[in-house]
């Protein structure tokens, strides 16, 4: 009788898993949008207060992103997307019960932004690297879409929930959806196989014994005393700066002072995120197939052709033109995320999900900086126009980069990653192992 042997589990299977955890993840990133207002009007805060807790959601979310790659190394991508997922939920939980802005900062700016950090992008980047080889840029895709479905796909909902019943309501849903979603992310998201006959992807490093807080330094320490490093940062920086921080931030105020309704204005952002589906997607798979550096000049390029052309685009009705705008820029919006991914996996090898965590850090303090900005430039020149015109050349600098990036090379990927132990050989005994996951 032969022994009985537990099926491996399917790459595709894993990736369904982690889109889950994502999709649910970015929800939460949709909400806190939506609470200003409510916040005001309900418990009498401060805009400004209310705003503080936000500003510390996105630090500690980007600052989290890079030690939850590490610490997947040391406890694996299950039990960190799971403890995840359980601080998204206790933070939501717990937001239902405040009556002081200090508790918005520690619930909403501390416990969920860690959680969120933490099933962000380098998330994505660390499923693919150990479970994927040949379709890694259409999956890195389609896990950075997920994060983009949660954000904006959940917000008609979640805006109905608010105006229907309460911000409460929402944020206890939310609570309600991470607690669903727990169960089926544990029993997706698994390690390769050791042997990593069928996926070929790359194992979880072995013999990892320093915490993971000290390997995401050292990590950063190594990989700063390289060029690429700098101008991934630095592209990445760009990225945040013309997206979050003046798009997501500026854009709707912006229309309104153009006379368009801010319930308007909200629409064609949500339409730039249906568009950022599409167009993550078709990055992943030009990615498997195109030079990155390549496709992030180009991706730069026209983000910052669309910025300059949007002062001239902007009335107080939506027409064909701001109607192409919403299009092409949300296809450009999130497309440069599998390319830097893969530039980070090409230079750093096994170490690129931590690396992207600290470029996505990058991406998080250019978000912030233009986000602050913007604000300022509007109290000076009395328009946004001086910030659309920043953020275009911005990206145009960020086009140039990209371009000077060398070729990766096996002894820079050496000078930043240290060595693995070698795998023991397997035994001739053993049966053969299925083909990898093409």
């Amino acid at each position: 009788m032969r022994p009985y042997r537990k099926v491996p589990r399917s790459p595709w299977t894993v990736a369904a898993g982690a889109a889950l955890a994502i999709v649910t993840a970015g929800a939460f990133s949709t909400l806190a949008g939506l609470l200003v207002g409510p916040l005001h009007e309900d418990l009498g805060w401060s805009r400004a207060s209310v705003g503080l807790g936000s500003l510390v959601n996105m630090v500690v979310y980007g600052a989290s992103a890079p030690f939850a790659a590490a610490l997947m190394d040391r406890l694996g991508m299950r039990r960190v997307a799971v403890g995840a997922l359980c601080l998204v939920g206790a933070g939501a939980g717990l937001a239902t019960t405040m009556t002081a802005p200090w508790q918005f900062v520690l619930y909403w700016g501390v416990l969920v932004g860690l959680g969120t950090g933490a099933t962000a992008t380098t998330f994505a980047a660390t499923v693919t690297e150990r479970w994927f080889v040949a379709r890694r840029g259409l999956v890195t895709g389609l896990l950075t879409a997920a994060s983009v479905v949660g954000q904006f796909v959940f917000l008609p909902a979640l805006s109905w929930v608010i105006d229907t019943y309460s911000w409460r309501a929402a944020a206890a849903a939310l609570a309600l959806a991470a607690a669903g979603a727990l169960p089926v992310v544990w029993a997706a998201v698994r390690e390769p196989r050791k042997d990593l006959g069928r996926t070929g992807g790359t194992a979880r490093p072995a013999g990892r014994t320093e915490g993971a807080a000290r390997h995401a330094l050292r990590t950063l320490a190594r990989a700063a005393r390289t060029g690429p490093f700098w101008l991934l940062a630095g592209t990445f920086a760009v990225c945040g700066a013309s997206t979050n921080g003046v798009m997501w931030t500026h854009f709707a105020p912006a229309a309104h002072d153009h006379g368009m309704p801010v319930t308007v204005a909200a629409s064609l952002l949500s339409l730039i995120g249906i568009f950022n589906v599409a167009g993550t997607v078709a990055s992943g798979w030009l990615t498997d197939r195109a030079d990155p550096r390549r496709l992030l000049a180009v991706y730069y390029a026209l983000r910052g052709l669309t910025l300059l052309a949007l002062p001239l685009l902007l009335t107080s009705a939506v027409d064909a033109p701001l109607v192409a705008f919403t299009v092409v820029f949300g296809l450009l919006d999130v497309a440069t995320v599998p390319p830097t991914i893969a530039l980070c996996r090409a230079h750093y090898g096994a170490n690129a999900p931590i690396v992207f965590g600290w470029v996505s850090a990058a991406h998080q303090v250019g978000a912030g900086a233009v986000a602050f900005a913007g604000g300022m430039a509007r109290d000076t020149f009395g328009s946004y126009d001086p910030v659309w015109v920043g953020a275009g050349a911005l990206c145009a600098g960020a086009a140039l980069l990209a371009l000077t990036m060398r070729r990766s090379t096996q002894a820079g990927r050496e000078a930043v990653t240290p060595p693995v132990p070698a795998t023991p050989r397997r035994s001739r005994a053993l049966p053969a192992s299925p083909p990898p996951c093409r």
